[in-house]
């Protein structure tokens, strides 16, 4: 394999915003920004309030490494380092970053700096839920590779988390009304930067594709909901999201009382804007405990966490539900899941272990009355599969669930289509425990299978299916169609359908195979 080389220095890659220059590197013939500012320091005065344009600067800033991110909980305290941590962290290789309360800022990649070029533009909102993550937190979503081959420009967002980003109003006085979608208007403020600037580095602005993965799809389909952002994107794209509701009067309500009941005291809300942020963190852990509801694998999007609050201005209405939203009515949409999303077998040394009457017991804990019916249902379709593995795909099939609700209501809109795909490829690595596991399909969205090679090993079938997904995804961005000559025809969802690409070594339409499946385990 041929050295990688990076190019650095004055006039290698510069690029004017409206705050001031900017200096990057070229890494091979993709120009590299990292850490741009795109608002002003959330801290101090700042903090739970609307984001700021950050202040200017003179001279040409340096943005070669990624910027901080907000202060959120480790991902495992030392103590707690299990196998599932471990082997977690070798498939995805996680990075920390330095974290701060002045996190807002945002990465570029583009295969040109020339303004009349007009490229298509995506923007990649990271996972973690709302509380957790950042920009830079796995080398899958590295957006360089994307940008060379899909000859698009891809910007990755850093922005408030948890209590720092999501607090439901407190009674702070009106200016803080907005708290509990803080972290929202980042984003929208950030968009609001590519707007203004995105040229500069290449791209259009009339030609914007918001993505977003897991909490990232959550903030996809919640930004579809949000009056300030239209106009602000043309395309969407969401990726394993549960969340067609957000937080609502009643929940918002109950963490409230949890915040007043932990801190207690007099003037207790004004206290918050005093703590020191690792403080405030760890206390937004303290909350979210108070307020937590038992775990239910097929009921993940009823639980009580930091999210976008219902506030009836900036958040007017659950984005999806009971319909689509009509800021985002034009919006094509792409949606879709892995085959088994939060139940596989990281960190499960035996799951060959699994016994049917197991499986039944824990059906009937989180199916109620329709466990059994889950299991037979399951176990008569897929006979010779084990019950770790039929227990993998009832989860799984929830999670489908919704995303063909989402489609379907984008589509009773009649403004703009919807494509539904299911990603279907298994991971060899660690003996094939994992599966089609939540986070499977992003090195091959982003065209990093070669790099991943603890997860994808690097193989040519591997690489090949990365060059057709990450072809999709920017084929989508560039028309709002993601058919392009490496797939066989996809259609568009139709208003009852479930027209379906599966996205594996061979990719095949499926015309709503798995009906029977989502209908019952997403309705139990």
């Amino acid at each position: 394999m041929a050295q990688r080389r990076i190019f650095s220095g004055p006039s290698v890659a510069e690029a004017e915003t409206r705050s001031g220059r900017v200096s990057g590197f070229l890494a091979e013939d993709v120009y590299t920004f990292l850490g741009i500012p795109y608002g002003a320091d959330t801290g101090g005065v700042n903090r739970f309030l609307p984001p700021r344009l950050p202040a200017s600067w003179d001279s040409a800033r340096p943005c070669l490494t990624f910027g901080p991110i907000c202060p959120q909980p480790p991902r495992a305290e030392a103590e707690e380092m299990s196998r599932a941590y471990q082997e977690e962290d070798f498939l995805l290789q996680w990075r920390e970053g330095v974290q701060s309360e002045n996190c807002l800022n945002l990465n570029i990649w583009t295969p040109t700096l020339d303004r009349e070029a007009r490229l298509p533009v995506m923007v990649w909102l990271h996972g973690g839920h709302f509380a957790f993550g950042s920009s830079s937190e796995l080398p899958a979503t590295n957006g360089e590779e994307l940008s060379r081959r899909g000859e698009v420009i891809v910007v990755s967002v850093n922005h408030r988390l948890n209590i720092f980003g999501y607090m439901p109003a407190l009674s702070l006085g009106e200016r803080y009304a907005g708290s509990g979608n803080a972290g929202m208007l980042d984003i929208i403020l950030a968009l609001e930067w590519v707007r203004d600037n995105i040229e500069a580095f290449g791209g259009d602005p009339g030609c914007v594709t918001i993505f977003g993965q897991s909490g990232g799809g959550a903030k996809v389909t919640t930004l579809m909901g949000m009056p300030a952002t239209r106009g602000l994107f043309h395309r969407a794209i969401v990726q394993s999201n549960i969340a067609l509701r957000q937080c609502g009067a009643e929940q918002a309500d109950r963490v409230r009382t949890a915040i007043r009941a932990e801190i207690g005291g007099i003037d207790a809300e004004r206290r918050l804007l005093e703590m020191p942020s690792e403080r405030l963190m760890r206390f937004g852990m303290t909350v979210v405990q108070r307020v937590a509801v038992p775990e239910n694998p097929a009921r993940r999007n009823l639980r009580v966490r930091w999210e976008p609050v219902v506030d009836g201005i900036n958040l007017p209405s659950h984005a999806f539900d009971p319909e689509a939203p009509e800021f985002s009515a034009e919006v094509p949409l792409l949606v879709g899941t892995t085959l088994h999303e939060f139940s596989n077998g990281i960190g499960v040394p035996d799951p060959e272990g699994l016994t049917d009457r197991a499986v039944a017991e824990e059906f009937s804990r989180t199916f109620g009355e329709q466990g059994p019916a889950v299991l037979a249902l399951f176990r008569s379709k897929y006979p010779d599969i084990t019950p770790f593995e039929l227990r993998s795909r009832a989860y799984g099939a929830t999670v489908r669930e919704c995303a063909v609700i989402q489609a379907r209501r984008k589509v009773r809109q009649g403004r703009a289509p919807a494509y539904l795909y299911w990603f279907r490829w298994r991971t060899p690595a660690l003996g094939g425990r994992p599966g089609v596991f939540h986070n499977a399909e992003l090195p091959f969205v982003f065209a990093n299978a070669h790099r991943c090679v603890e997860w994808t090993t690097g193989s040519p079938e591997a690489i090949r299916l990365a060059d057709r997904v990450a072809g999709t995804w920017a084929e989508f961005a560039r028309t709002g169609d993601p058919n392009h000559p490496g797939l066989p025809e996809w259609l568009p969802v139709s208003a009852a359908g479930c027209e379906t690409m599966i996205l594996d070594t061979d990719c095949t339409l499926d015309i709503g195979s798995d009906q029977d499946e989502r209908k019952l385990a997403g309705s139990a």
